[in-house]
């Protein structure tokens, strides 16, 4: 079988995924400290200070999960071909055609592959999703960060309500990020083995190999 190789995600968005990674990996970790420590409490307000480097750490990355994902908006709209939003929407003919045809291939109902060179549709309807979701996890997190700012009181309350409703809504979907994660790692390794299009070294790379009679 031949293949030939093809550019598919920019610099751009490959910087924008693994800032992504970083953000959560560090967001996850200092999330769970700040709910709960697990150092002896008797270290709080030494010179280690152990809860002040977590807050910070955690307010860092809050900083970079926010710059992550305004960078992903952007490319929904002005990103390549494969990066707009309109090639994942199952609005069109041919991204209803790929959820059915990859709908059918995830659940072993068949074993015709969507070649396409971007995201097949129910997997960037399942991005747009988390994109969604971020957008209440940042604004959730800045209004427990500045409550006392008109801006983020004002859109805070409207959304959310109190300060521990938006608490716990922020405690909720850091859950969804952890399901998330594992389930697109192991999506992306699945089908890398099923389907050698290269897509794991894609996002390092931005190239993907695509047959020629595909």
């Amino acid at each position: 079988m031949n293949y030939e190789v093809k550019n598919v995600w920019s610099v751009l968005l490959r910087l924008y995924h693994w800032a992504l990674v970083l953000s959560i990996v560090a967001l996850v970790v200092t999330g769970f400290y700040i709910n709960n420590p697990w150092t002896n409490t008797t270290l709080e307000g030494s010179v280690s200070f152990p809860m002040a480097v977590m807050r910070y750490i955690h307010f860092v990355a809050g900083y970079l999960f926010t710059a992550a994902v305004l960078v992903r908006i952007f490319l929904f709209v002005f990103g390549n071909k494969q990066e707009r939003i309109m090639d994942i929407l199952p609005v069109t003919p041919r991204n209803l055609k790929s959820l059915a045809t990859t709908i059918g291939y995830y659940s072993y109902l068949s074993e015709k592959h969507d070649s396409r060179l971007g995201h097949n549709t129910l997997a960037g309807i399942f991005y747009l999703i988390t994109i969604i979701a971020a957008l209440f996890q940042l604004a959730s997190g800045f209004y427990m960060l500045y409550p006392e700012a008109g801006f983020w009181q004002g859109m805070g309350g409207t959304l959310f309500g109190s300060q521990q409703e938006g608490r716990f809504l922020h405690h909720l979907l850091m859950w969804y990020f952890i399901l998330f994660a594992f389930a697109h790692v192991y999506m992306v390794v699945w089908n890398d083995l099923k389907s050698p299009e290269g897509l794991v070294s894609s996002i390092f790379t931005g190239k993907k190999f695509k047959r020629k009679n595909a």
